[in-house]
């Protein structure tokens, strides 16, 4: 049906315009059978709401940016799909670009027209310092996933990324795995992820009693597949290789399981994997992948909740470092301790 306005609905209902309103607006304050009685005659009389009209009425576009440095990375796809599902329950369009990490990509999109368009950013940065960032929160909602890039910038939403690379690690030394190695170093960045998740790595060891041993913390250039069999390659070539890898996100360690399988290595017997970001495919991989798995919904839900927020409130309020759940899953690539 066409053309159904709110009093329309209303009369179906037996309630107030208002009330309706209140309903099609998702204000909490609806006692649960009125918004029942509301919804019921939204869903019969089809009833859409004139997005554009609201939104022009609010001074916003009702569009959100989203901003990754790789789309084809599969975190940050699985995080974008459950960010449009989440952006989806406020009548939300989530537009979504990438730069690539690279510093002058970050900055163009900060400052260029498309942040313009929008009424809030959900970025992930990893070229951007503080510098940057703090003067774009200052024009427009913003919320950093990833490493904190600078105190007080802006809403901040993270997993507490050196607790889970001691889990990680702890993991491997409960397993009897005595050389274990870091694959995904990445000091070229200014984020922390990878500084933090060194740091988790080198206090569990430093707790066990192990070595460090600097040649088994491996650099890579990015966090691919291909980085992680290079850098799996460059591990297995050393006088005594390591038994057990770290790898800082599960790309990174499925190409390490490929680069010690193709050595004739058996994963877990000879070598035992532990991931980070419990991608799909990691679910899947012949031996399935241990992992650290963040929550992502969470992630989405906290990250648009900030935005709200901004976007209703005050502006001016100190932002916030908001930590998420994580777990360690413990798959086929980690197996059983090794008894050495």
């Amino acid at each position: 049906m066409g053309g159904v306005r709110l009093k329309d609905v209303a009369a179906v209902a037996g309630v107030s315009v208002r009330t309706v309103s209140n309903v099609v607006n998702r204000f909490p304050h609806v006692a649960p059978d009125t918004r029942a009685r509301v919804e019921k005659a939204l869903e019969e009389l089809n009833y859409r709401p004139n997005l554009a009209a609201r939104n022009l009425r609010r001074g916003r576009s009702g569009l959100i940016g989203l901003v990754v440095p790789e789309i084809d990375s599969p975190y940050f796809s699985e995080l974008a799909a459950h960010l449009v599902l989440a952006a989806e329950e406020r009548s939300w369009t989530v537009l979504v670009d990438q730069t690539g990490g690279e510093p002058a990509r970050e900055r163009a999109f900060l400052e260029g027209a498309a942040a313009a368009f929008v009424d809030g950013l959900v970025f992930s940065p990893w070229g951007l310092g503080a510098a940057d960032l703090s003067r774009s929160a200052e024009d427009i909602p913003l919320v950093l996933l990833g490493e904190r890039t600078g105190e007080g910038v802006a809403d901040h939403i993270a997993i507490d990324n050196v607790a889970a690379a001691v889990q990680a690690t702890e993991h491997l030394i409960a397993l009897g795995r005595r050389r274990i190695a870091a694959i995904g170093v990445q000091s070229h960045l200014t984020n922390e992820t990878a500084r933090l998740r060194l740091d988790g790595y080198r206090a569990s060891l430093r707790a066990a009693g192990h070595p460090r041993r600097e040649p088994f913390e491996v650099e890579v250039a990015a966090l691919h597949r291909g980085d992680g069999a290079a850098a799996m390659r460059t591990l297995l070539a050393l006088p005594e290789p390591p038994d057990a890898v770290f790898c800082f996100n599960d790309q990174l360690a499925l190409g390490a399981i490929r680069a010690a399988r193709d050595a004739g290595l058996d994963v877990p017997r000879d070598l035992a994997v532990v991931g980070f970001d419990d991608i799909e495919d990691g679910r899947y991989s012949c031996p399935s992948l241990t992992t650290i798995s963040p929550d992502k919904w969470a992630i989405a839900v906290r990250a648009l909740e900030c935005l709200a927020e901004r976007l209703d409130g005050d502006r001016s309020n100190s932002a916030r470092d908001i930590l998420v759940p994580h777990r360690l899953v413990v798959r086929e690539s980690s197996g059983h301790p090794s008894g050495t």
